[in-house]
């Protein structure tokens, strides 16, 4: 029998996307669809805006549907683990304007500061006890900790974190106004890039020593940075 909390957690979750689903065209992030369904070719080359449809009469039933009920089994060197739900992980979102994931936090897990520069992020916690924290262009800082059943939006582009700070496992569901909102991590564009910057800004810019500047390289090196809403992986994988 599916308890009252378990069913006023899944309606907050269907407000959320029906929400972020609404026809509002002066903010949408994402173009509107010209058909009804377009599930995604991932096969295919990308030459438009998204992905070419796949063929229609290749088109099933299991391609509306996905799975967030699994707990991770294993967990990034932040203690995250991420389930995918935008095109790359759930293709019917393909020109749908929408996406969404299961982020899974261990016991003192982070989603480290970052943005997303092509979504707005409307999330609702299902487990544990969660810190979320976003920082306007202003510089004001505002946070609360969520628990399960509250639900927190981070505007489009603005910097913002997750951290576990409860004595369990947490997990939360972000969902985002575009098919790809595309992350940015506020710290690898300035230490991870290819070719890096150089040192000089880096000192200048934080008023540092070349040696604070060398330490932080090299603990970046020890993990590699794969953007996980590009649909690559998650994030800063160990090579350990």
């Amino acid at each position: 029998m599916i308890s009252s909390s378990s069913m006023s957690l899944f309606g907050l979750l269907c407000g959320l996307i029906v929400l972020l689903m609404l026809p509002f065209p002066s903010r949408a992030s994402d173009p509107d669809p010209l058909q009804d369904v377009c599930i995604a070719d991932l096969n295919a080359t990308i030459s438009i805006n998204g992905f070419p449809c796949k063929p229609a009469s290749n088109v099933t039933s299991d391609d509306f549907f996905t799975d967030f009920s699994k707990d991770p089994i294993t967990f990034d060197v932040f203690k995250r683990a991420v389930t995918f739900g935008d095109v790359f992980g759930f293709p019917a979102v393909n020109t749908q304007g929408v996406a969404l994931f299961r982020i899974d936090l261990d016991v003192g897990g982070i989603n480290p500061p970052h943005t997303h520069p092509r979504g707005t992020e409307a999330g609702i916690v299902t487990r544990g006890t969660v810190l979320v924290g976003l920082v306007t262009t202003n510089n004001t800082f505002f946070s609360k900790v969520l628990t399960p059943g509250k639900v927190f939006l981070i505007p489009r582009a603005l910097v913002h974190f997750q951290l576990n700070v409860g004595n369990e496992p947490a997990t939360f569901i972000p969902i985002f106004n575009a098919q790809n909102p595309g992350v940015s991590d506020s710290i690898g564009t300035l230490f991870d890039t290819t070719p890096p910057v150089p040192n000089e800004v880096l000192t200048k810019s934080f008023r540092v020593g070349d040696d604070v500047i060398n330490t932080i390289r090299a603990a970046r090196a020890q993990s590699s940075w794969i953007n996980i809403l590009d649909g690559r992986s998650i994030s800063f994988m160990s090579h350990n």
